[in-house]
């Protein structure tokens, strides 16, 4: 039986379990187990096979333990000793054998999945988006469409996505669990991956490499859209933003005095993304719902919302001026 003692022992392991994986992080869209992409699908395929062929390898060993421990038990008045087959040469080829024809079976899909991953799509029948990772956002560049934005990325469903992804700072790794692997974001390095959404949907992506303080919430979002709505998408990030009303322009001369040092979006050298097209995304700062509220409060304190973030605090204008400059923001479609 067992004793009260270890009772609790146990209880406390599976309390100590429970308060653990309940700190997982449940959005449905970070599950490489249930793909919406052409490569994520293949590498379930190849997990799928790993998982299938190592648990055939388990049931064997562990029958031939579990046999091993009745078969020469120790029992009162037999005394049994099996048969040493200590320097055996057949047996030695045959547990050599095994795992090389084990790994060789498991070598062949990897192997072609890897090629076929690696293998970039052809310019007509993909788009191409410059990637770039900084501290702590994502930046992307539509390739022919002088389009750039920042932590959304739109794709159309059912065609592939070539990426160049370049690092601006640190290392990061840009990772879309739903939607393919991860791929390792290098300063001075130009490393390319691809992918595709079978189906609409918005995928949430991930920077899998610590990068610094704000490096769990380097978040951003893949956004597929059927190709009708990816192209009015497009045709409307093509359209200039234009401030309407006095409160916006009023809004536009804040946003030149204060913020277009770091956010001028046409020169490569700006250490912030470009806000041309910002009232268009659905979050702010990638983490934060894109309200007006949400908006001022990372205005005035950016780093109480993403530790280690460059974003300077803007917390010194006027509450009409803040209030001119967030309409102009929120309303630049």
């Amino acid at each position: 039986m067992v004793s009260r003692q270890g009772m609790w022992r146990v209880l406390t392991v599976l309390l100590l379990a429970t308060l653990v994986l309940s700190g997982c992080q449940g959005h449905d869209s970070l599950n490489v187990l249930d793909p919406s992409g052409s490569a994520g699908q293949k590498q379930l395929d190849l997990i799928k096979w790993s998982f299938f062929l190592m648990c055939g390898v388990f049931a064997v060993v562990i029958t031939i333990f579990i046999y091993v421990l009745i078969r020469f038990r120790k029992r009162k008045g037999i005394d049994v000793m099996p048969e040493q087959t200590h320097g055996s040469n057949t047996l030695e080829i045959i547990w050599t054998v095994i795992p090389i024809i084990l790994l060789a079976v498991l070598a062949v899909p990897t192997v072609t999945y890897t090629f076929d991953l690696a293998d970039m799509p052809r310019e007509e029948d993909s788009i191409k988006v410059k990637v770039t990772g900084y501290q702590y956002w994502w930046e992307f560049q539509y390739e022919g469409m002088n389009i750039k934005t920042a932590q959304e990325l739109h794709i159309p469903v059912g065609k592939k996505v070539h990426l160049e992804i370049h690092g601006k700072d640190v290392l990061h790794s840009f990772w879309v669990p739903a939607l393919g692997g991860k791929m390792d974001v290098i300063p001075g390095r130009v490393n390319t991956m691809w992918l595709d959404a079978k189906k609409p949907g918005v995928y949430q992506g991930k920077c899998a490499e610590l990068c610094g303080a704000g490096h769990a919430l380097m978040d951003f979002k893949v956004i597929a859209e059927e190709q009708a709505d990816f192209d009015k998408w497009v045709a409307q990030m093509q359209k200039p933003a234009v401030a309407q009303t006095t409160s916006q322009k009023e809004g536009e001369k804040i946003f030149m005095q204060n913020c277009l040092g770091c956010h001028a979006g046409t020169n490569p050298r700006i250490i912030g993304p470009d806000l041309n097209k910002f009232g268009t995304r659905t979050t702010i700062a990638g983490i934060l719902p894109h309200d007006e509220q949400n908006l001022k409060k990372w205005l005035k304190d950016p780093t109480s919302v993403k530790p280690g973030t460059l974003m300077p605090k803007i917390d010194y204008l006027e509450p009409k001026e803040m209030d001119a400059l967030v309409d102009y923001l929120m309303n630049r479609k």
